[in-house]
């Protein structure tokens, strides 16, 4: 079973990531410098942090996190979408590899070594969300399949919601909150620290 769980987590990623990808081919030239629902963030700005954490989760499924180098955003640069998009392989290639679930990953951000699984959960989450928030900026629809955000919801709910992990600094927002009629996804977001509402400037990661 935990096999099976762990094969399904890696699917469950590969297609957030597929995902972030797809809604960003829709950004033209004139949206990269439009705020994205990041706080001070531009989605020029998200996608670079995208693209360093596509190669830092990579360098950390194959022993190397603990470098920072793997970690530091591009310099901004004519096409953006080009780096991402070999991000993207880059950790793809990384996750797929046999046994990745079971090593220890090394995240700096986090501070500390996690099994792969958990890992790849923190990089799912993520990539979920921050599939939503390039759909956001750039004005197109979600297409996620309904287990995919369960899932995420799922990881969302055990995310700490104390106040010295959240803010300023932290990864994520404080907790808004969730009406009685939310969609899955609508309460991901909101344990998150993110507003349905495009631009709210509130979501730190």
């Amino acid at each position: 079973m935990t096999d099976l769980i762990a094969l399904d987590l890696i699917a469950l990623d590969r297609t957030a990531v597929q995902e972030s990808l797809r809604v960003l081919r829709a950004a033209r030239d004139d949206d990269w410098e439009r705020p994205s629902p990041c706080a001070g963030w531009t989605l020029r700005d998200l996608v670079a942090h995208m693209t360093a954490q596509h190669h830092g989760f990579a360098a950390a499924a194959r022993g190397a996190g603990a470098d920072r180098t793997y970690w530091i955003e591009p310099l901004p640069g004519p096409d953006p979408f080009k780096l991402y998009d070999e991000s993207v392989r880059h950790v793809l290639a990384a996750f797929a590899e046999e046994g990745v679930v079971e090593r220890g990953f090394t995240l700096p951000e986090i501070g500390g070594t996690f099994p792969g699984r958990i890992a790849v959960g923190f990089h799912f989450l993520d990539y979920v969300v921050h599939s939503w928030d390039v759909a956001t900026t750039v004005g197109v629809g979600l297409d996620l399949p309904g287990p995919v955000v369960e899932a995420a919801l799922d990881i969302a709910r055990r995310v700490p919601k104390d106040p010295e992990r959240r803010g300023p600094g932290a990864a994520f927002a404080p907790v808004r909150p969730t009406p009685q009629d939310a969609s899955p996804l609508q309460e991901m977001l909101a344990l998150l620290g993110r507003s349905p509402k495009p631009h709210t400037g509130e979501a730190k990661r």
